[in-house]
């Protein structure tokens, strides 16, 4: 697989997002400009212009119309995905971290930092049709647990909220009510900060990260535990196959604790396991830094990885990874 560089960013990644076709790549950094790319070439199509600090989230609505986006420069603002114009921005009192589209893209469910003395907070809003319309009022709020929550994202039928951060434990909060229905259990769940939360197409299962060097997956309405891939290293990000039985897993040590024999060891490779049978399939190195955004293309034929070095890399698979046999 030859990767395609995409290097677009002055700053380390933070997230990516393909739309619904999968013909688009959106891409955070930490240099406040969201960007839009297509998926299959990597040329770039644009950028987003209004944030003040660095966009942690960002979610595409399923028509490819409007963005949304997450910044520590306490907003959220909403898109025009084709014009780059900005419709809306929410203003909050603390960072913004993680934002999600309901199905239907009715409701966006929005996680905010613990920050001067403001807890962490769960905030479902209502998306107008219309920008004209739109209010900054929030159906739901649920303050949040302990520490930053990392990752919100809404359950099937948009009935629950499942959200996780730093003190380790996932949750399922009622959408309606914010009533909490469910946690993980402290002994078979992560030991340390999870980093990441990614859903499956069909929302009947998720993928978990964390730094204790661990990927977890979870049944979405029982909050069980149906396997663990384990790493050396701390997992930043993880993204779920539409098309095979594959989980993608990527990370590192922070950028503060690498080392040159890191950097030769390829300790910044995006492995890739067998869902069910939770071995290691392969690697892709390339990232000169810690991985921390993984995303599979709609179509399973591609996935991108976004790192600490600024790029964005974007891999078409080639004809034998779909006739791997385990």
């Amino acid at each position: 697989m030859r990767p395609i560089l995409m290097k677009g960013h002055e700053r380390p990644l933070t997230f990516l997002k393909y739309n619904r076709e999968g013909d688009l790549l959106f891409s955070c950094a930490k240099d406040h400009t969201p960007t839009v790319w297509f998926a299959d070439d990597g040329q770039r199509l644009g950028t987003y212009r209004g944030h003040n600090g660095a966009v942690w989230c960002c979610d595409v609505s399923r028509d490819s119309t409007r963005l949304i986006t997450g910044s520590a420069d306490q907003t959220v603002k909403l898109w025009d995905v084709q014009t780059g114009t900005q419709l809306y921005s929410f203003n909050f009192n603390s960072p913004a971290r993680s934002v999600d589209f309901s199905i239907g893209d009715k409701l966006v469910v929005i996680t905010t930092d613990p920050f001067m003395g403001n807890p962490s907070t769960i905030q479902v809003k209502l998306i107008a049709p219309h920008p004209s319309d739109q209010t900054s009022d929030s159906v739901l709020t649920i303050k949040g647990p302990q520490g930053r929550i990392n990752r919100a994202v809404w359950g099937p039928l948009n009935k629950t909220i499942v959200s996780a951060g730093e003190d380790s434990v996932i949750r399922i909060w009622d959408s309606e009510t914010g009533e909490l229905l469910k946690e993980s259990d402290k002994e078979s769940g992560h030991q340390k900060t999870i980093s990441s939360l990614c859903m499956s197409a069909d929302k009947s299962h998720f993928l978990t990260g964390s730094a204790d060097k661990s990927a977890k997956l979870w049944d979405t309405r029982s909050l069980t535990l149906l396997k663990t891939y384990v790493m050396d290293r701390p997992v930043n990000a993880c993204a779920i196959s539409p098309l095979l039985d594959h989980v993608v897993i990527g990370g590192g040590q922070e950028a503060v604790n690498v080392t040159m024999t890191d950097r030769r060891a390829g300790k910044f490779e995006a492995k890739f396991y067998h869902k069910i049978l939770q071995d290691e399939i392969g690697g892709v190195k390339g990232h000169f830094g810690p991985i921390n955004a993984l995303a599979f293309n709609p179509d399973g034929r591609s996935f991108s990885s976004g790192g600490e070095d600024g790029y964005v890399r974007l891999h078409h698979f080639d004809p034998e990874y779909f006739s791997i046999r385990m």
